[in-house]
């Protein structure tokens, strides 16, 4: 099993999360590329701390929309969703050459990539420009989702993702940020829901039912407040149980 989280989601002066701390903790970093957040130095400066600890580096390209940070949806056609995912993703790998790192898959952010969850047309450009454009990196996607459908058929190598600290709605979809249950703070719940999950292939949702998923991987966003926290307590928790901790993209 892999422990992700979105990271290097500074910008010039601003910090954001508790990117060291992470980084001690997952297996695959998604660092922002310049678009819902972070820049050049923000970038150099994760990838090369990634690269110490062995950590797996994947893009996380979003809406051009630092003041939202990307949780809004922007209406772009088709081909400017490929034109800001390949110009994204060109962005990560041409820091991380810089840094004699490789990028080894690409995880789209926030609104972006919960519209691709649902949408066909817009899952089916984001694969299409990776295809195009970085075909030798993996896609990681919301398990059961448009995404993950989109880049099983690509023949690009996929791997799906489960939240640790998000709630699910019955379809398989995350729960709108603001909308009650969305976020999960208690640690011991997120524990109980994971291995719920693990036992069952069942994950539990906010009103009461279940969904059906796959993961390879299991985020933990590292701009929440328990975020650290959370992450150490899930890796030893799998650990106990007899879970091998690496990045999913070098299985």
């Amino acid at each position: 099993m892999d422990l992700n989280a979105d990271l290097g989601e500074g910008f010039g002066p601003w910090a954001m999360g508790a990117d060291t701390e992470m980084l001690d903790v997952v297996n695959s970093a998604n660092i922002a590329c310049g678009g819902h957040a972070g820049d050049a130095a923000v970038m150099f400066e994760v990838i090369t701390l990634a690269k110490q600890r062995g950590v797996a580096i994947g893009a996380h390209p979003g809406f051009e929309d630092k003041q939202g940070f990307g949780r809004r949806r922007i209406p772009l056609t088709m081909l400017e969703i490929e034109q800001l995912i390949a110009t994204q993703v060109g962005a990560i790998k041409g820091i991380a050459a810089l840094a004699n790192a490789e990028v080894a898959y690409v995880k789209p952010h926030g609104a972006l990539n919960n519209w691709a969850t649902v949408n066909k047309n817009v899952a089916e450009s984001i694969v299409r420009s990776i295809k195009c454009s970085s075909p030798e990196l993996a896609i990681l996607a919301v398990s059961g989702t448009k995404l993950e459908t989109a880049a099983l058929a690509s023949g690009l190598k996929t791997y799906s993702e489960i939240f640790a600290d998000r709630g699910y709605n019955k379809d398989g979809t995350l729960v709108s940020r603001g909308d009650q249950g969305a976020m999960i703070t208690d640690i011991e719940y997120a524990m109980s829901r994971l291995f719920h999950f693990f036992e069952t292939g069942d994950m539990l949702t906010v009103c009461g039912d279940v969904v059906r998923l796959n993961a390879q991987s299991i985020c933990i966003h590292g701009d929440s407040p328990h975020a650290v926290k959370m992450a150490v307590h899930i890796r030893n928790s799998l650990k106990a149980n007899g879970f091998t901790l690496k990045p999913f993209s070098q299985k």
